[in-house]
């Protein structure tokens, strides 16, 4: 961890030392993607190695083990189903994270115009890197926080089956749509700049 150094300021502000490379970051591509423990069986290990294999020929596949909840307690694992996490996460034994970024990009801020083409180029790396492992898992999932931000499915990425009750409950006590963020729950039901509810649209036309 790393304290924050300004002085007068709490003790408890701190952050983890890999997340300083984050800070305004340009992120070019992102996928993740949950693994279910049933690759780990000796019939399925092959599969499961040559799609990692095939994954790292376009960039850097890594192995998060500390998000699936596969082999963990009963009672961690019934919780877990009460939440609003893709219960692929419950069977899963790990989550593949595949990304890349550049440095802070700021608007009008000299020294930080990003490479556009160099993005792109890395961005569809990202995207052939995770092809051989969605084709091996394809409703594998994805970890909500971190994943593709134009995933055209991803309600069914980020919960899964849970998404209708999270629907229904998003409707009981935000009928109104006031609260909604990026690919959260209820936000098809605005445009994509956030201003304009679907609902005034079609009113409108």
């Amino acid at each position: 961890m790393i304290a924050d150094a300004r002085q007068g300021v709490p003790a408890t502000h701190a952050w983890w030392s890999g997340d300083k490379d984050q800070v305004g970051a340009l992120i070019y591509g992102y996928e993740s993607l949950w693994l279910p423990a049933i690759l780990l069986r000796p019939d399925q290990q092959t599969r499961l190695a040559d799609a990692l294999f095939a994954g790292s020929r376009h960039w850097e596949v890594s192995l998060h083990f500390n998000k699936g909840l596969a082999g963990s307690p009963p009672d961690a694992r019934n919780a877990a189903r009460d939440t609003a996490t893709n219960p692929a996460a419950i069977d899963a034994f790990a989550l593949v994270i595949i990304a890349n970024g550049g440095p802070p990009a700021y608007p009008g801020l000299p020294g930080t115009t990003p490479d556009l083409a160099a993005a792109r180029k890395d961005a569809a790396a990202v995207t052939r890197a995770v092809a051989p492992l969605q084709t091996l898992v394809p409703n594998g999932g994805a970890y909500v926080s971190e994943a593709n931000y134009f995933d055209r499915n991803w309600q069914r990425s980020f919960f899964g089956k849970n998404y209708g009750r999270l629907r229904a409950v998003k409707e009981k006590y935000d009928p109104a749509g006031l609260f909604f963020v990026h690919h959260g729950v209820g936000s098809e039901d605005w445009s994509a700049d956030g201003f304009t509810r679907r609902s005034d649209r079609d009113a409108k036309n």
